[in-house]
């Protein structure tokens, strides 16, 4: 069974080493290395729903609503620019592809589907999800990753691994579905220049074979 790292389990990785399955120069983050959390940019068009199905508003509002259900949750970390960190953000047109897998129904509205995310899969299911896009302890842009071809990357969900596949078409994520196609890296180096940075992808990992 899947479980979360508890916060300070995970502030500890945050402010260790870098991940010892990534390759050394997979952390690109030095000293001088800002601290603008990831919330801040991704949320920099406020928190809303909208028609841009390539931005980030649902991600972002999935965060919210597991940090009102556990205002102690690790996602809260990524409030806090101070710790690295590497996240896999889906878009919002990843979240639609997720909903019309599960439920074969193609939803017209960023809202529509966020309420349905919640309400089929509630907070806690939610809140893994979000901890399985995550990579604690590294700072990895795009160029460091597409040197990392076969990279097995620990993330925040303990016990579960994302591997990047290097591919002629780009950076691809490979998850634990076997059955589902490899998200891609589509917008890449969110944030850089930050010890949190972030990689659009056009979908959803899953941490689980549904």
């Amino acid at each position: 069974m899947l479980k979360l790292l508890g916060t300070a389990t995970l502030a500890v990785a945050l402010t260790g080493s870098a991940l010892t399955a990534a390759p050394a120069h997979a952390t690109t983050a030095d000293a001088q290395a800002g601290n603008t959390p990831l919330v801040e940019v991704l949320g920099a068009d406020g928190v809303k729903f909208d028609k841009k199905w390539g931005d980030f508003d649902i991600v972002e509002a999935a965060a919210f609503a597991v940090l009102d259900a556990n205002p102690d949750s690790p996602v809260g970390l990524l409030g806090n620019g101070k710790f690295k960190l590497t996240a896999f953000a889906p878009t919002d047109k990843a979240f639609r592809k997720l909903v019309q897998d599960v439920t074969g129904k193609k939803l017209d509205s960023e809202k529509k589907v966020f309420n349905k995310i919640v309400k089929k899969f509630g907070a806690d299911t939610v809140e893994q999800v979000l901890l399985y896009h995550v990579i604690p302890g590294a700072t990895i842009d795009s160029k460091a990753a597409a040197g990392s071809d076969g990279a097995v990357l620990p993330t925040a969900l303990e016990g579960a691994t994302v591997t990047v596949k290097v591919t002629s078409g780009g950076i691809k994520l490979v998850d634990n579905d076997p059955d589902a196609a490899d998200p891609k890296v589509t917008v890449p180096d969110i944030n850089k220049g930050n010890k949190q940075i972030a990689h659009g992808i056009n979908k959803v990992l899953r941490p689980l074979d549904l």
